[in-house]
């Protein structure tokens, strides 16, 4: 017969130990993927920042761009008139 066997405290306390450090390993699992969820969260945003900008710059550009074509139309149409 095993300690175990004859004090059934001892196997409760050494199943109790297993549990807990079961639910350790679980907690530092979720704090590790909490960790890289945050990061990532991170790095999303600035990325969403950066297209943001770039979008902006963009849509300038366009507009400079459509300006540009407008100006051409219109001294197309004063040549053509003339």
């Amino acid at each position: 017969m095993t300690i175990t066997q004859s004090h059934p405290t001892i196997s409760r306390m050494n199943e109790t130990k297993t549990k807990i450090s079961h639910l350790e390993d679980q907690a530092n699992e979720l704090l590790e993927l909490c960790q890289r969820l945050s990061n990532e969260n991170s790095d999303l945003r600035k990325q969403l920042h950066n297209l943001s900008s770039e979008r902006s710059g963009l849509i300038e550009l366009k507009e400079q761009a459509r300006t540009q074509v407008e100006g051409m139309i219109t001294r197309l149409r004063s040549m053509e008139n003339a």
